[in-house]
């Protein structure tokens, strides 16, 4: 008794330190969430001011329906301090619901601001994004004249083909940035006449355009660069090939790399002679393509490829073993197990996959090992469905004549629906052993 009161009081405490705490965090909550609210009443007037009453609907159709649930919430907590008694679970009670109306409050208000919060940080930047955009279309626009001087510099050394990527980039860029700056100036009428969304979308406009001619003057001016780097990568992918071609030659001959060789030297035969206009992308490219066709040429002679009558061979070898134990199962399936199944299954997959790479020289020898694999597990499959055959036999005959439980005499349990015949012909009609008996 001593250990079941002491027992009691100390539950009696936890629960009292639980509801103690629970009523300092709905009071916590209360205060919390009021502030929430009125801070967020003070964006949504600046909201609606920016952006109009339509963008801010939802926010304030949330801040209304929090409102009333507070109501709720402050209701609650006057009971919890009014003259009349309450019982510890009906304050706790009270407090619960307090913390659930505060956290779904704050679940509203997080869920309608977060919407708002992008729009209304551009519409404060606005002014500074306006003259950002402005300065930057002016400075973009003294770039121009440069990029022509450069495109017509590099006409002498690179071909028609090469430029077409940046020949019109100076002119398009003009246009982007008289676009850019009609825009801005659109943004900047909305605003004062507070038409605050079509404002958003010039702006936007304009700052998409000036983005836009900033990438066209940098591919001007990165071209000549990167033209010098590919032609120092060309020169040394042309000492490679004439390299790779000297070695091909010396190695085993197929008509595969005998062509490849073919092709790489034309490629090499058709680039464009020093000094005169190229497109050194286009030949890179080209180059490179023959000469990683003649490494797979090569590689290929070198490899081992298996006849394809001899894979042939294989997969017929695969398909009769597969065929035999397909057989041996179909007429045994009241004895043949899992394991065996399984291995047929496999086998089977294997045929499959096997069948589907014979005519590429490139998969051929994978071809010819997943045959004799699918053969080697087909085999496997008739030993086990033989070995299960097997042992379902000795067990339906119990052992055999003189052993225990075989026949002595006469059946076990006689005739009329004994152990032995009743699963002697039950194994017989399932594993296909009738003809076995009969013979």
């Amino acid at each position: 008794m001593v250990f079941w009161g002491k027992r009691k009081r100390d539950q009696q405490e936890q629960q009292d330190a639980a509801d103690a705490d629970l009523a300092l965090r709905a009071q916590k909550s209360l205060v919390e969430t009021d502030e929430r609210m009125r801070t967020t009443k003070d964006e949504l007037a600046f909201a609606s001011a920016e952006l109009g009453d339509a963008a801010t609907k939802d926010l304030r159709e949330g801040l209304d329906a929090v409102a009333r649930h507070m109501r709720e919430a402050f209701e609650l907590h006057q009971l919890n301090h009014d003259h009349i008694p309450d019982t510890p679970e009906e304050l706790r009670t009270r407090n619960a619901r307090i913390v659930q109306l505060c956290d779904w409050a704050e679940d509203v208000i997080d869920e309608r601001t977060e919407v708002l919060r992008e729009r209304i940080e551009k519409v404060r930047e606005a002014p500074h994004t306006l003259e950002r955009v402005r300065r930057q279309a002016e400075t973009l626009a003294e770039r121009v004249p440069a990029a022509e001087q450069a495109i017509e510099r590099l006409r002498g050394r690179y071909s028609p083909e090469a430029l077409q990527r940046i020949g019109a980039g100076p002119e398009e860029a003009r246009q982007l940035l008289d676009f850019a700056r009609h825009s801005a100036d659109v943004a900047g009428r909305r605003r004062e006449a507070g038409r605050r969304d079509d404002a958003m979308v010039a702006l936007e406009t304009a700052t998409e355009a000036v983005r836009r001619a900033t990438t066209v003057l940098d591919a001007v001016d990165d071209f000549e660069i990167e033209a010098m780097r590919t032609q120092s990568t060309l020169a040394d992918v042309v000492a490679d090939s004439r390299s790779d071609i000297v070695e091909a030659r010396s190695e085993r001959q197929t008509a595969g790399v005998t062509a490849a060789i073919a092709e790489l030297e034309a490629a090499l035969a058709g680039l464009s002679a020093p000094g005169t206009p190229a497109d050194p992308f286009a030949e890179l490219a080209r180059l490179s393509e023959k000469n990683a066709a003649l490494d797979h040429a090569r590689e290929r002679a070198a490899r081992h490829i298996p006849p394809i009558e001899h894979v042939r061979h294989d997969v017929d070898a695969a398909d009769r073993a597969i065929s035999h134990a397909r057989s041996l199962i179909e007429s045994h399936r009241g004895a043949v197990g899992a394991d065996a199944r399984t291995r047929l299954a496999e086998a089977e997959r294997m045929r499959i996959d096997a069948g589907t790479l014979v005519a590429d020289e490139d998969t051929r020898e994978r071809a010819q090992e997943l045959a004799r694999r699918s053969a080697q597990l087909a085999n496997e499959a008739m030993q086990l469905a033989q070995r299960d055959i097997d042992t379902r036999r000795q067990d339906d005959w119990g052992g055999g004549y003189g052993q225990p439980g075989g026949y002595r005499g006469g059946y076990r349990g006689g005739m009329g629906g004994g152990d032995m015949l009743g699963g002697l012909i039950g194994g017989a009609l399932l594993g296909g052993l009738i003809g076995d008996i009969f013979d």
